[in-house]
């Protein structure tokens, strides 16, 4: 298997980060919206794809924040996840409305979507877990190392 590359929005405002909520196997978590390049597409045109299917929204995106890998083989679920590897570049983006609706094409498990406090990020079940402290530290310090690692 080759390596899949997906592009996420990082949208923050009034001190809350956009959040797509899920729902799946009995449990909910949260994760960023956005989603897997396609053949063809620059990651702004994935990460513009992927926001009108799972927020109807149209983002306006700025800079690269965060570059993350994920492969599978070094994290807990290595028995399912053994040859998956991922990277995910997520761009601070903005959008011009407050309240989302499921988009065009939202994600199997997606039940809606939620602003959640920048500053209670560490309370809820985000994945990746890991991502919760480098986005407190973006928001509190500003300018943060853009390259995160193989985190989960």
């Amino acid at each position: 298997m080759g390596i899949r590359n997906s592009a996420k929005a990082v949208i923050i405002k009034e001190e809350k980060l956009l959040t797509i909520k899920m729902h799946e196997n009995g449990g909910t978590y949260y994760i960023l919206p956005g989603g897997g390049q396609e053949h063809g597409e620059n990651l702004h045109q994935a990460l513009e794809r992927e926001c009108k299917e799972e927020l109807g929204a149209e983002v306006e995106i700025g800079e690269l924040l965060f570059v993350r890998e994920y492969i599978g083989k070094n994290h807990e679920l290595a028995a399912y996840h053994s040859h998956a590897h991922q990277t995910e570049f997520m761009f601070l983006c903005n959008v011009n409305q407050d309240t989302f609706n499921n988009g065009i094409s939202p994600d199997k498990g997606q039940i809606g979507t939620e602003w959640l406090l920048i500053n209670e990020l560490l309370e809820y079940n985000i994945f990746p877990r890991a991502l919760r402290s480098h986005l407190i530290s973006y928001f509190e310090k500003g300018k943060v190392a853009t390259y995160i690692g193989d985190i989960n």
